[in-house]
């Protein structure tokens, strides 16, 4: 099992729908998805009770059991039902299966969770799977009342007023999974007006709005409009009886192949190979891919938003999680950085350059994780959080190796001087001509102690300390030198001071090309992040484009459709729907549009990086130049 993957050899439950009308979430099947960090395709199957949807998801989980089918007329699913399995054609993504109580079932005591349980299948899902028996017919349109309820059921953004009409249809689309309608037990001719059709026209033709204004019509009409216009990517198919021998349906996960209709083995294995072979990641507008973890968390805000007794709202959950990705985001990167650094950091470095070297590298790398993981961070609010964790990481690296060089240091200049240290304590050099051999060795143990390698960044201040550590006892001894006359006792003092004088000038010299190297180091920092958040800027955008494309061309097919049917007024609301996604598109492509969405960076990285806030736009402008 590769890292990220939680596959399970039997399924739990996610939500209980408990007899008093609460859902309540298990937290064992939560667990199970936090620990998936691979994207997920999510398959839900909805319908009424008794038609055999359990069936269909043990077969698209690869297995005969799993999903309790039951064996009576009494509904044997409760709630959500989950299972994880590995997707039999992508490796890097799991296949998460959720089978829901059965609709309209007589022997519940309360019925009203079912608008919910359908609403959050909608919710949870990248496909949707809606199973029913017979035909699609007007009866059968009417039990998928639960369609036409979802603008009371789930609101889009948190923004529209209640009280205002429904919002823009295209708005659920672009959060709502793909349309698959299975059809159970249909022993008719797939024919229309004495031509053959295939199980998708067959449902396109079911779809087909009825003549006529009258209140009965629109009745009809009103779930055939909620599908069309909120599941634009719509599939069909139709399922022969699977035995002729009634008393077979009762153990149907216990036949073997050869006890099955010849015509639903292939229904069956049509519809599972197109399920595994088509059904997309889920993923939140703008083609974020949504990890078990993620799902999790949605079903988590869902259930606790429905539970509190208000409605679901789709903005506000991806919002929800959001922060928590970004959150989890910045972790992992910094993480990372950390795993980096302690791979290829050897403390203490020769040089600030050397270190500095290092962190570029590994920050580079940290972002990319961030990168890869964040998404809808529109003020740049997480990225800049990173960065100043990156920056004051590197601080501390730079402390460290400023204190494991110093240790260093001190540690050789110790051993160099244990023979000086000796003759002083034996007052060796308070004999006349004892000064200059006392600065004799003193400048001995300064060669010897240059001449060593790997001594680090504080190898002139640790040598500076040393010195001055040695002028006291120095002056003692120049002052006991009877061999010197008082002027040259003052021209051996002045020496001193003025090598003295030179040591804190290079060291002063030192701190400073340490401090510009930091500065240019924050410029590159600065410049690395700009970049790779264009990148992902560009990368949005394109996605943006592409989803904003794709719906377009389906509410052009349904403008079309409904001005062949004859429905002028609801063409001209789809006009309105495709003008406004044009003028969505237009400010997308606006080339100011990246400018605009690096702002929060700019402003975030200004407050910290000194030096920073007046380079900020004009490096940004150079960069916006080649998109």
């Amino acid at each position: 099992m590769s890292p990220g993957e939680a596959h399970m050899d039997h399924p739990l439950c996610l939500i209980e729908n408990r007899p008093d009308g609460r859902l309540v979430l298990q937290e064992e099947a939560l667990a199970v998805l936090r620990r998936i960090r691979q994207p997920v395709v999510v398959v839900a199957i909805v319908g009424p009770y008794r038609t055999g949807k359990s069936y269909l998801m043990n077969r698209l989980a690869g297995q005969r059991k799993g999903f309790s089918l039951g064996s009576t007329v009494q509904a044997n699913t409760k709630g959500i039902w989950m299972w994880c399995r590995p997707h039999p054609h992508c490796s890097d993504r799991t296949l998460v299966l959720l089978d829901t109580e059965g609709l309209e079932d007589t022997g519940k005591s309360n019925t009203q969770n079912d608008a919910w349980i359908f609403a959050l299948a909608i919710l949870l899902s990248s496909t949707l799977v809606y199973n029913s028996k017979g035909t699609i017919d007007q009866n059968a349109l009417d039990q998928l009342h639960y369609v036409t309820e979802l603008t009371q059921k789930i609101r889009v953004t948190s923004s529209r007023d209640p009280s205002q009409e429904d919002e823009d249809s295209s708005e659920f689309a672009r959060y709502f999974p793909a349309f698959i309608w299975a059809v159970r037990d249909f022993t008719l001719e797939l024919e229309i007006d004495g031509h053959s059709v295939d199980d998708d026209g067959y449902l396109e033709n079911a779809l087909k709005l009825r003549k006529g204004n009258t209140e009965q019509v629109r009745r009809c009409n009103l779930p055939r409009l909620c599908i069309r216009k909120f599941f634009p990517s719509r599939k069909c198919f139709t399922f022969f009886w699977p035995t002729s021998k009634k008393k077979n349906l009762r153990q149907l996960e216990e036949l073997q192949e050869e006890d099955l209709e010849e015509e639903f083995q292939y229904a069956v294995t049509r519809f599972c190979d197109h399920v595994w072979g088509t059904a997309k990641r889920k993923t939140v507008p703008g083609g974020q891919a949504v990890t078990g973890a993620m799902l999790a968390k949605l079903a988590e805000t869902y259930v606790e938003t429905i539970c509190s007794g208000k409605v679901p709202c789709l903005e506000s959950a991806v919002l929800a999680l959001a922060e928590m990705e970004n959150t989890a985001a910045v972790e992992e990167a910094v993480a990372h950085y950390g795993r980096l650094m302690g791979e290829k950091l050897i403390l203490p470095t020769e040089s600030v350059p050397e270190l500095l070297g290092v962190h570029a590298e590994c920050e580079k790398e940290a972002l990319r994780v961030f990168m890869a993981r964040a998404f809808k961070d529109d003020h740049s609010h997480f990225q800049t959080k990173l960065v100043k964790t990156l920056d004051d990481r590197k601080e501390g690296y730079c402390q460290r190796n400023e204190q494991e060089s110093t240790q260093c240091c001190q540690a050789l200049l110790a051993s160099l001087s244990v023979e000086l240290e000796e003759k002083v304590r034996n007052w060796v050099y308070f004999q006349p001509n004892g000064h200059q051999q006392f600065v004799d060795d003193l400048k001995d143990i300064e060669g010897r102690y240059r001449q060593k390698p790997k001594k680090g960044v504080m190898a002139e201040e640790a040598l500076k300390q040393f010195l001055e550590g040695k002028e006291a006892v120095g002056r003692a001894i120049l002052q006991k030198d009877t061999a010197l006359s008082e002027k040259e006792k003052q021209m051996a003092e002045a020496r001193a001071q003025a090598e003295a004088t030179q040591r804190e000038q290079e060291v002063q010299r030192q701190r400073q090309a340490e401090l510009e190297q930091k500065m240019r180091d924050q410029q590159r920092s600065y410049e690395e992040n700009v970049q790779q958040l264009k990148a992902k800027i560009e990368q949005n955008r394109e996605q943006l484009l592409e989803e904003q494309k794709m719906m377009m061309e389906n509410k052009l097919a349904e403008k079309e459709a409904l001005l062949i049917e004859g429905y002028r007024k609801e063409a001209e609301q789809m006009i309105k729907e495709i003008q406004r996604l044009k003028e969505e598109s237009a400010k997308i492509k606006d080339p100011s549009w990246p400018e605009r969405a690096l702002e929060g960076l700019v402003t975030g990285l200004s407050l910290f990086l000194p030096g920073i806030a007046g380079k900020a736009m004009g490096i940004i402008t150079n960069m916006l130049r080649d998109m």
